[in-house]
């Protein structure tokens, strides 16, 4: 159990979240040269390493953790977060694909100098996070997940059929046009339960991650990317689960997309040691809706 004194020292950082988008626009972008790809990547404070891994979206990049990699770094931790290859700021490969995408990870932290690092993984890298773990745990400390529906047991086949339709047409949609500064608008809105964590400047960082060379980047996506129906492995992810040899919390929003609530429960009953955390007035973006429960949980959890 935790001294009052230890729970204190962390509510200081609660309410962090309502700092603008200026104030939190602190971090310089830096560049490291990875498998012949030049990643884009911002950090703040030193300590022990924390990467924090951005989803799959179009407009996803490291930026989305701006209102965290402060509060992180005031606690004690080198806390980092990269584009992905093909995302942001970073070079877009000839060839793109999910699994490179995945094995940049490890590359990116070699090239960085990060040591041993916790992985704080957003929506699908949540899947490339315990993937990575799995394969090598002696590289990683901890696991945080948010958000991440791969890593939920499915309640019917008919409503997953139904949700991987709407995210395929989604998807092919959204490569269909370049978005505009009210689609990027829209989108956060649809992924965020609290409307006024959305600030102009985060729309229009948004939609200078969706646009130009990384819509293209996401058209190509849409066609080398393993359709819907492809085969799949014999054991679900979220059933190696409590194969990880290394601490592992989840948090989830009670209000996203998917049933995710609902499955995060069924997990709960299904394997009751996994240290699992459901939200509620929370949607996707976990790490915006849920500021507070993720500071107030995560910090302890990575200083154990």
């Amino acid at each position: 159990m935790q001294r009052a004194s230890e729970l204190e020292s962390y509510s200081g950082f609660i309410g962090d979240n309502v700092m603008s988008t200026a104030e939190k626009i602190k971090s310089e972008d830096k560049f490291v040269n990875a498998d012949g790809l030049k990643l884009r990547y911002i950090e703040e404070g030193s300590g022990p390493s924390v990467l924090f891994l951005h989803g799959a979206s179009l407009g996803s990049s490291a930026d989305v953790f701006l209102r965290n990699l402060g509060p992180f770094a005031k606690a004690g931790f080198r806390a980092v977060a990269f584009d992905l290859p093909g995302f942001g700021l970073s070079d877009i490969p000839e060839k793109q694909s999910v699994p490179q995408q995945r094995n940049s990870i490890p590359k990116f932290i070699d090239a960085a100098g990060l040591g041993k690092t916790a992985l704080i993984a957003h929506s699908r890298s949540g899947g490339f996070a315990v993937q990575l773990a799995l394969e090598d745990p002696s590289r990683y400390s901890h696991v945080i997940i948010l958000g991440t529906g791969s890593l939920l047991p499915l309640q019917t086949e008919a409503q997953v059929g139904r949700y991987e339709a709407v995210q395929a047409r989604v998807d092919k949609e959204m490569a269909q046009k370049e978005p505009t500064l009210e689609d990027a608008r829209k989108l956060l809105q649809a992924d965020t339960f609290n409307h006024a964590l959305i600030s102009d400047e985060d729309v229009a960082i948004r939609h200078s991650r969706m646009i130009g060379r990384n819509f293209i980047a996401h058209q190509e996506r849409q066609n080398h990317d393993a359709p819907a129906g492809a085969a799949k492995p014999s054991k679900p992810l979220w059933e190696r689960l409590a194969d990880l040899k290394l601490p592992l919390l989840m948090i989830f929003g009670r209000e996203d997309r998917a049933h995710a609530g609902e499955r995060a429960e069924l997990l709960k009953k299904q394997q009751p040691q996994i240290n699992l955390h459901i939200v509620n007035g929370c949607k996707h973006m976990v790490h915006w809706d849920a500021f507070d429960d993720l500071m107030r949980l995560g910090v302890p959890f990575l200083k154990s």
